[in-house]
């Protein structure tokens, strides 16, 4: 009976139903989008920019030159041991105790053998202030910054030791100690040096390269204690504040500077010795073709090297400040030539543009320009504005100016907005790596703009991917 009563159930087989992922397919979407996007990114050109500043280039020329000054060599007067009263590079007058001449060399007190010197506060802060003005000076790559500081310091101790040696003469001649010495004095007022070179008495027209170039150069030095001869020179006096430096010039710097001789110029000398600059009157004299000397005066700061021979020097020929920019920034663009007295203004925008006649009327074309020349009176004007043998109608004239001379431009691409826009660009002056270029220009470049680093690779109105 239970058989009977139980039901049998058909069990049917259906197919899954199909489903989709809507947020699988977006984020497909989605990662597609930005793939494309990264790739394209990616490989599209790019624009490097480069800021615009205010800057200056200075342009150097070094020399070697020869120093010539008024200098009088004086001799010994008799036969002894010399001593000096005062440094090297100390101004006597007339009157002033020079050096002493003894018999028998001088006996050396404890303090002249140990070459001990008492410095003063004085002193150690002039040393101080050499050594602050190398910290400030020095580039870490200038050793002749180093060998100037060394020299200084060397004198304001040499000086001190001068001095310990001048109070020792005047206690010996005091106390009457020393047989036979005597005390000779400067004739005339001047500066010491005690070595002589066979330059001293060298004329202006006489100095030849190898007086420049330091050929067969050779220095006699004085020193105290030492022996000398009746007619031995023993010290010599500069005596003129006027001092020259004669250099050997390149037929290129005697180009630049006739053509400042010409304008009654100065030049600035910067002297490696100790980086000081002065400013030079100069002349130019020639033996022969290519054959040039400099001669550059000054009318101060003899004393600071009145122990010198050769002088290395820089001529400071050019400074020219303004806008820097690279040199790759910079590019020529074609340009049409148009009288500026046929520009006007018209149209919507009441912009720049010219008259072009068409048939029996005239149509104002808006077009841009670039540069103005206020000598020729000439337009540069964007060549995308006009074509070749347009005719343009004077405003208020019937004088007629036809398209079709040509020039080019110096310019850069300026992309402040995003895109590219020619500017045009006067340069001054430049380096191995950048122009100096003026400013203030209504079509040029302001502070701080930014340009194209590569002017090359782009167009007027390109758009600017940076």
């Amino acid at each position: 009976m239970a058989e009977k009563n139980r039901k049998v159930v058909s069990i049917r087989k259906y197919g899954s139903r199909s489903t989709w992922n809507v947020g699988l397919v977006l984020f497909g979407i989605v990662f597609l989008y930005l793939l494309i996007t990264l790739v394209t990114y990616l490989t599209k050109d790019r624009v490097t920019s480069y800021e615009v500043r205010q800057g200056s280039i200075q342009r150097d020329t070094a020399f070697t030159g020869l120093v010539l000054r008024s200098e009088t060599v004086y001799y010994a007067e008799s036969d002894g041991y010399i001593n000096y009263f005062q440094a090297a590079g100390s101004r006597a007058g007339t009157g002033d105790s020079v050096y002493t001449l003894s018999a028998e060399p001088l006996p050396e007190t404890e303090e002249t053998e140990s070459q001990d010197v008492s410095v003063s506060q004085e002193d150690w802060n002039q040393i101080l202030a050499e050594v602050q003005n190398y910290h400030e000076t020095s580039d870490g790559q200038n050793f002749q910054t180093s060998t100037s500081l060394k020299q200084n310091v060397t004198d304001i101790l040499q000086s001190k030791t001068s001095q310990n040696r001048a109070v020792q003469l005047s206690t010996l001649l005091a106390e009457g100690n020393v047989a036979n010495m005597t005390v000779v004095q400067s004739t005339d007022d001047g500066i010491l040096e005690y070595a002589t070179d066979g330059f001293e008495s060298l004329l202006p027209d006489d100095i030849t390269d190898s007086d420049i170039l330091r050929h067969d150069y050779t220095v006699t030095e004085f020193a105290n204690n030492t022996k000398v001869k009746a007619g031995d020179p023993v010290y010599k006096l500069i005596t003129d504040e006027e001092w020259t430096l004669v250099i050997k010039l390149t037929p290129e710097t005697e180009k630049e500077l006739r053509d400042m001789e010409m304008d009654g110029s100065t030049v600035r000398v910067r002297f490696l010795r100790d980086n000081q600059t002065m400013n030079a009157s100069f002349q130019i004299i020639n033996r022969g073709e290519d054959d040039a000397y400099g001669y550059l005066t000054f009318s101060s700061g003899m004393i600071r090297y009145a122990g010198e021979r050769y002088l290395d020097i820089e001529l400071e020929l050019e400074n020219e400040s303004g806008l820097k920019i690279p040199k790759s920034a910079v590019t020529e663009k074609s340009v049409w030539l148009v009288p500026e007295d046929y520009l006007t203004t018209g149209g919507a925008s009441s912009g720049e543009g010219f008259l072009v006649q068409k048939g029996d009327s005239a149509e104002f074309t808006a077009a841009t320009v670039w540069y103005r020349d206020t000598e020729s009176g000439m337009l540069y004007v964007d060549p995308g504005d006009l074509e070749a043998g347009d005719v343009l109608l004077m405003p208020e004239s019937s004088l007629t100016f036809t398209v079709g001379e040509e020039g080019t431009l110096q310019g850069v691409y300026c992309i402040n907005k995003g895109y590219a826009q020619f500017r045009q660009v006067q340069i001054l002056t430049e380096s191995e790596e950048y122009y100096i270029v003026a400013e203030g220009s209504s079509y040029g470049l302001s502070n701080y703009d930014h340009i194209a680093l590569d002017g090359s690779t782009l167009q007027e109105n390109d758009i600017v991917n940076q």
